[in-house]
């Protein structure tokens, strides 16, 4: 915890840690969690994800920045982390041999009155008072050190593929003020984006006409979100939130879930801390006028609209020839990507949502209201989607960087 201290103290930053985020008198929720830790028990992630949510809406917070030291743990934790739209703008990790960290761990001294780390070796205080008061702290041992060890490398491997264009290695086996210096001038480094301007995207077309490839492809490229809102409307229901509960009836009984309450839970994703920072990427939200006066009205208006047009046949043959293995979870498509063998063809399933007649009801109900839609926006930009999906991005991206000032159809 010493880097995160120097680099709070250096910055004016808050420190968040997971002991300090159970000791905020304060809060409800970590009188709880105080509880479960107190009797030696792991804190749930999902209470330790609120504890976060809690402490990152404090103003010292959101006016100074904030560093996290030791959260998350976990890859579930960290992609828990990403849900919740808490986005750190850099990673680092601090890397040495094992054996040192060990010869490290043994040496470690705590003052109990301030919390302050010192070492036997490395760091040893001048003052004698401090000296007469320093602790052992407990579970530092070459055993219990190197069991934690085990579990840190299993874990810190599966969290580092979260933080791909963030995340920077530094060597801890040098001197401190080298990492010190290393660390402090990568957080005050910034990373450039290959957008031109926070991106607000909005993909609008017919169902299969490729927004949520298009989607990805964009979240990939310039590093936004991608909010896909019948997505956020399952994950609500997963979380048996209030909301959730407010969804769940609609889901159970295969009704159109109302527009106020999609529009509640479209509000606290937009609004989120990446979304802000970063910009976002909307699809399957507004499909109609009214919905796009909602998104409008709650301030969350698109800077680029693309509609995506395919063909109604081309639809058709995307969405009704594709097949599920049920034994393997692979996906096929009848005319684009067969199965290799007879047997595996055997066994293959189709979506009941890809039936030929539910598919022309959801292409119908589309184009009812696709002409009020683009009406509503301004500089609408209209992509040919019946083309290589890559080609449909170089489309897209052209109309980013280069927006245009009228309807055309590239």
């Amino acid at each position: 915890m010493t880097w995160a201290m120097w680099l709070c103290k250096h910055l004016n930053a808050s420190l968040i840690t997971k002991q300090n985020l159970i000791r905020n008198e304060f809060s409800v929720i970590a009188a709880k969690a105080a509880t479960v830790f107190g009797a030696n028990q792991a804190i749930p992630d999902s209470m330790l994800m609120e504890l976060l949510e809690e402490r990152l809406t404090n103003d010292e917070c959101v006016s100074k920045g904030w560093i996290l030291d030791g959260i998350p743990e976990t890859r579930e934790q960290a992609l828990m982390i990403q849900t919740c739209g808490i986005s750190p703008r850099h990673v680092i990790v601090l890397s040495a041999p094992d054996t040192v960290l060990i010869e490290r761990n043994l040496g470690k001294r705590i003052d109990p009155y301030n919390g302050e780390v010192y070492h036997t070796t490395f760091d040893w205080p001048s003052d004698t008072e401090v000296q007469s008061r320093l602790k052992v702290p407990l579970g530092i041992s070459e055993e219990e050190t190197a069991k934690r060890l085990m579990e840190y490398h299993k874990n810190i491997n599966r969290i580092l593929p979260s933080y791909p264009k963030i995340l920077k290695v530094i060597s801890s086996d040098q001197p401190c003020v080298d990492v010190f210096y290393q660390a402090l001038t990568y957080v005050q480094s910034q990373h450039r984006s290959n957008a031109p301007f926070t991106p607000k995207i909005l993909l609008c077309g017919p169902t299969g006409s490729g927004k949520s490839l298009q989607a990805a492809l964009l979240a990939q490229k310039y590093g936004i979100i991608n909010v896909c809102c019948g997505h956020l409307l399952k994950e609500a229901l997963a979380s048996n939130s209030n909301i959730g509960e407010y969804i769940r009836p609609f889901f159970e009984q295969e009704m159109q879930v109302p527009d106020q309450i999609i529009i509640r839970v479209l509000i606290n994703r937009l609004s989120k801390q990446d979304c802000i920072r970063c910009g976002w990427v909307l699809h399957g939200f507004p499909q109609d006028l009214n919905q796009a006066t909602l998104l409008d009205n709650a301030g969350f208006m698109p800077n680029r609209v693309f509609f995506l047009n395919v063909p109604y046949d081309s639809v058709i043959e995307r969405l009704t020839l594709r097949r599920t293995d049920p034994a393997t979870g692979e996906r096929y498509h009848l005319m684009y990507k067969p199965p290799p063998t007879m047997q595996i063809q055997k066994r293959l399933m189709q979506h009941p949502e890809d039936t030929e007649e539910k598919v022309k009801l959801k292409i119908d109900s589309f184009y009812r209201n696709s002409s009020l839609l683009e009406d509503y926006f301004d500089d609408v930009i209209y992509v040919n989607g019946d083309q290589d999906p890559y080609t449909v991005f170089e489309y897209i991206e052209s109309g980013i960087i280069l927006p245009l000032p009228t309807k055309v159809t590239l």
